[in-house]
């Protein structure tokens, strides 16, 4: 069983840069890819980057794309987005992901984090 927890969700305003992290630990954690996915109220959780286990090839969706930055770091235990110039329409909770390969769809992913928050203000 892989646990994933994130953090470095908070409140930014618009034009703004957060980074968040996603420590995973348990069995084979360096062996999985890993995602980031978001949730704002109302909507379906939707894609939002992935890389896989090598840390060697990266996936966005075109809403963040040239915004925000997957990358993955120690031993591939963790893995970062980084976020930049930040809108409201990024609102939502952030929610880290492992599974076997990389995927834009959030059925295919086999573990969850908890989530975290992230606001931005106008």
């Amino acid at each position: 069983q892989v646990q994933l927890v994130e953090s470095g969700g908070r409140t930014e305003q618009a034009g703004g840069s957060l980074r968040l992290a996603c420590a995973a630990s348990g069995p084979t954690g360096g062996n999985y890819a890993m995602g980031w996915f978001r949730q704002a109220p109302g909507k379906d959780r939707e894609f939002v980057a992935a890389v896989n286990w090598s840390g060697t090839s990266s996936y966005y969706a075109n809403s963040v794309k040239g915004r925000f930055t997957i990358s993955r770091a120690g031993a591939a235990n963790t893995v970062y987005l980084q976020m930049n110039s930040l809108t409201p329409e990024d609102t939502a909770v952030y929610y880290c992901a492992a599974g076997p390969l990389p995927n834009r769809a959030p059925e295919r992913w086999r573990y969850w984090g908890q989530g975290t928050q992230v606001t931005v203000s106008s």
